[in-house]
């Protein structure tokens, strides 16, 4: 009797045991997944510098940061004929430190589909600034119903060039140093001369900062509003050097064509696309591969670079966001693949694309120069402290003379 009456229980209980050990191993169970690797290795890659001269930078352009993904199935082998979506954002907006380029932050630098045959996506794109950027990757089958699509969120740090806090602190110890300066003599004991208020080196000094604030601010805010609306005139930009290579081309019984957005403004994606097609039929060209190098023309060096191949339509379609003001050339090569049944040799077509840039927002530059006050302030502060503890306190420091 005893035996049964605890029968239930523990049935019970094998029961909600044998659930929870199938679940839990359902959960540990290998998953598709995607995998990203760069090269070189993310810790190495530094953001791009906006003027990489060897005053302010290490002198020279780097090139761009090779993204690897590699799709595998349940098993970890590599999963094949899948095609490939990825979206690349950069890292959030933070007003509070910024980055060299604040419009960039929190925008999509990237979107671009492709075949992967192997399950390999590779793209060559320069990251702008440092911080935590989100891939959004999705792949499918090419052949319907072939495996079960992925769809993974990837992340990726890029840590901050190491000149920017040499710079930052040597900025930080010369406004220290004004500062201190100014605190020292502000501190000291002056005179005071029949109608005046201070002693005239403690006047002068005030008089010259706020001359400088006044100057630094007006010239910061006034400069980047009137570049501002200097570049958004039209006629009144720099002018784009034409491209030396046709936009569209037919050759060797192929003809392709580069379309999509003729302009483009930075923190914005601009639309591109490059079909391959047989003039004859008008039927589209897949068994090529095509090599997409953007380039920008100020310093010459390369925002983004892909290869891969057309989709069925024979066609490449991507996004892709140009963050420095500058014009940037597009150009697409078309080569045949090593099985392809019709060879020949490879050519071009391109497009040079103006570049719209964008001033830094009112709110980044005021917080920007409120911190560089307030070093100043911290300094000034710091001098009159010391100078108070060197001055014997024989009485008030400052007192007007009687007549």
């Amino acid at each position: 009797m005893t035996l049964f009456k605890w029968s239930k229980p523990i049935g019970a209980i094998c029961a909600i045991a044998i659930i929870l050990y199938g679940w839990i191993g359902l959960a540990q169970s290998p998953q598709p997944s995607v995998r990203l690797t760069t090269n070189p290795p993310i810790d190495r890659v530094r953001p791009l510098e906006a003027e990489a001269t060897t005053v302010l930078g290490s002198g020279h352009y780097n090139p761009p940061v090779q993204l690897m993904l590699q799709a595998f199935d349940a098993q970890g082998q590599s999963l094949k004929d899948a095609k490939i979506h990825l979206q690349l954002f950069t890292p959030p907006k933070n007003p509070w430190f910024t980055t060299d380029f604040p419009i960039v932050e929190g925008t999509k630098l990237l979107d671009i589909e492709g075949n992967a045959p192997t399950g390999q996506l590779q793209v060559q794109q320069t990251l702008p600034i440092r911080g935590t950027y989100q891939l959004l990757v999705a792949v499918t089958p090419l052949v319907a119903n072939a495996f079960e699509p992925i769809q993974q969120t990837l992340t990726l740090t890029l840590p901050e060039n190491p000149l920017k806090f040499r710079y930052f602190a040597i900025l930080v110890v010369i406004l220290l140093a004004v500062g201190l300066l100014g605190g020292w003599v502000i501190g000291g004991r002056q005179p005071i001369q029949p109608g005046e208020i201070a002693p005239q080196q403690v006047r002068l000094l005030l008089s010259g900062l706020i001359v400088v604030a006044i100057a630094a601010l007006l010239l910061v805010n006034i400069s980047a509003e009137f570049a501002e609306s200097h570049m958004s005139m039209p006629g009144m930009g720099e002018e784009v050097p034409s491209s030396s290579k046709p936009a569209k081309l037919q050759s060797q019984g192929l003809y392709m064509q580069l379309s999509g957005d003729k302009s483009a403004t930075v923190g914005q994606p601009a639309k591109l696309q490059v079909s391959v097609s047989d003039p004859k039929t008008s039927q589209p060209v897949t068994d090529v591969v095509l090599k997409v190098t953007t380039t920008q023309l100020e310093n010459n060096w390369v925002a983004f670079a892909y290869e891969g191949t057309p989709d069925s339509n024979g066609k490449l379609v991507w996004e892709q966001e140009f963050f420095d003001g500058a014009p940037h050339n597009v150009v697409v090569e078309v080569a045949p693949q090593a099985n392809a049944k019709e060879q020949f040799q490879p050519f071009q077509v391109a497009e040079n694309i103006p570049v719209e840039g964008v001033a830094p927002p009112m709110a980044v530059r005021l917080i920007s120069l409120t911190y560089f006050t307030g070093i100043v302030v911290i300094g000034l502060l710091l001098g009159l402290w010391l100078r108070h503890r060197q001055t014997p306190r024989t009485g008030l420091t400052w007192k007007r003379s009687i007549s």
